[in-house]
């Protein structure tokens, strides 16, 4: 591989970004022109999926290339623990790579990972600011407590944590030789809570021009515990739970038109380096939010097709442009071997993902090995019910003036249980450690309302992805450690497996 064909990569994350709320993707509000440009001109994905709806076992899968399972990073508090071999970081490294990660972080990753380190969080900063309207900001930030603010933010845009991590990632960009390739990963904490957005944008998308969502909180009733849990749970903390839905959304589809124009900018930024050196751009998210539907912000309830679909957009030289949505179901622990690839790196022990490069760059191989896509959630033990929290809440917190509470939506009472999901062209299957099966049609029913698993019609479906769940679960089991002396493993080098089905693919793959 040679010095130009070592290409830069940025590797850009949002938090808490739904998937569906784009105009590529349909939707009447053209929340991100420029990422949709991007996407025209690469690779777009409307079948990329988390490996589970919250922010540190995502993370840790994309930077590990690992499920949950294996990592055993399966709720936010056991962000140090991970389990894991080399990780993206440590490969870019050892192929040369200066690395920086500027922005969220909410990982095992600390400064040492990485030769630059300036980390952010839903607060701020999360080292003190340097500039008197940053430390100003983030003292307000913190004081919102991730609630709604249904005014425009007072401060401007500079102050916002998207622009200042761009900054950042400039000016350590800018320092960096251009003979020498980078890793740079700039990790925006939006547009997750709290709800807020400065003018321009707060104008954008008044409440009056939103789109109606397409349920309310009615269908709860016909939904499990953890998500009439968590209704209550934000009806308990906000005095009127419903009427802060719409300055919500207003909120939140006006940060993602900020977002998008601090990509613009990074990119922009980026230019002179991309002339002397090749370049990988990847845009993806770790997980959605309702904004609003089901009667419901934030995320917590289950894996509903809503929160387990990431926004993604690869870009770059080598990237054979598609214009339209890409067919593959892909994963957010792929894309670790994908860049590994795109380094020139052979993937480490323990990673269970699959490398895209191929498929990105136009080389042949097998189609069968995306048709579908494994998702898991939960901490473990058994599901919670009413009775459990008859006494208290889990998740509501009285930290604010006078003792006014607040609400986190990942608790023991939403992420007790375990439950595991499958998409495999319209279909999605859904399971739990209890017994709990459900079959949707994502075409007819994207959000999941209608329980096809009784359908008779129905039965070849529920066949075929029960079939894909099992050897899913297989392919999650922790290949770590590995055995010194021990039995030699026999590997695709790409985490192919279609070419080894007894009736998939029809050969290896490239």
């Amino acid at each position: 591989m040679t010095a130009r064909h070592r290409p830069d990569i940025v590797l850009v994350l949002t938090d808490q970004h739904r998937a569906d709320v784009s105009a590529r993707e349909g939707f009447p509000l053209d929340t991100t022109p420029f990422l949709d440009e991007l996407g025209r001109s690469g690779a777009w994905f409307d079948r990329a999926y988390t490996t589970s709806p919250l922010c540190c076992p995502a993370r840790t899968s994309l930077m590990t290339g690992r499920f949950p399972s294996a990592h055993r990073v399966t709720q936010n508090p056991a962000r140090p623990l991970a389990v894991r071999g080399t990780d993206l970081f440590g490969e870019a490294r050892a192929a040369g790579y200066a690395t920086a990660m500027i922005g969220k972080n909410h990982t095992y990753l600390d400064a040492s990972s990485v030769d630059h380190w300036v980390e952010f969080m839903h607060d701020g900063q999360v080292t003190t600011p340097s500039k008197a309207l940053n430390k100003e900001f983030d003292k307000w930030l913190a004081a919102l407590r991730h609630r709604t603010h249904e005014t425009p933010t007072p401060f401007p845009v500079e102050a916002q944590n998207p622009h200042r991590i761009v900054d950042e990632a400039l000016a350590w960009a800018a320092g960096v030789p251009e003979d020498r390739p980078f890793l740079l990963t700039v990790s925006i904490p939006e547009p997750h809570n709290p709800y807020q957005v400065p003018e321009p944008y707060f104008s954008l998308f008044p409440e009056e021009s939103l789109p109606p969502t397409r349920t309310g909180a009615d269908v709860l009733e016909g939904k499990s515990f953890p998500w009439r849990y968590l209704r209550g749970l934000g009806e308990r903390a906000v005095a009127d739970y419903e009427g802060a839905i719409a300055p919500s959304r207003s909120n939140y589809f006006g940060m993602l038109r900020l977002i998008d124009d601090e990509l613009r900018r990074l990119l922009t930024g980026l230019e002179g380096r991309h002339r002397v050196r090749e370049r990988v751009v990847v845009a993806t998210a770790d997980h959605g939010d309702f904004v609003g539907e089901y009667g419901l912000v934030r995320k917590g309830a289950e894996i509903p097709d809503i929160l387990a679909r990431v926004p993604l957009v690869v870009s770059g030289d080598a990237v054979r442009p598609t214009g339209g949505p890409r067919p593959e179901h892909v994963s957010l622990a792929d894309l670790m071997p994908t860049l590994c690839e795109a380094m020139g790196r052979e993937l480490p022990d323990g990673v269970q993902g699959r490398s895209l490069w191929p498929s990105l760059t136009g080389r042949p191989g097998p189609a069968e090995e995306f048709d579908s896509v494994y998702v898991e959630q939960g901490m473990g033990g058994l599901p919670y019910g009413p009775e459990d929290v008859a006494d208290q809440m889990p998740g509501l917190i009285f930290d604010g003036p006078d003792g006014e509470p607040r609400w986190d939506e990942l608790n023991a009472a939403t992420q007790s249980g375990r439950r595991r999901k499958v998409r495999s062209g319209d279909w999605t299957l859904y399971a739990d450690i209890v017994g709990d099966f459900r079959l949707y049609n994502l075409r007819e029913d994207p959000l999941e309302l209608v329980d096809r698993w009784p359908d008779p019609a129905a039965a070849g479906e529920r066949v075929r992805l029960l079939s894909l769940l099992a050897v899913w679960q297989m392919r999650a089991e922790d290949p770590l450690p590995t055995v010194p002396g021990g039995y030699r493993l026999k590997r695709a080098p790409r985490n192919h497996l279609a070419p080894y089905r007894p009736s998939g693919g029809k050969g290896q793959s490239s």
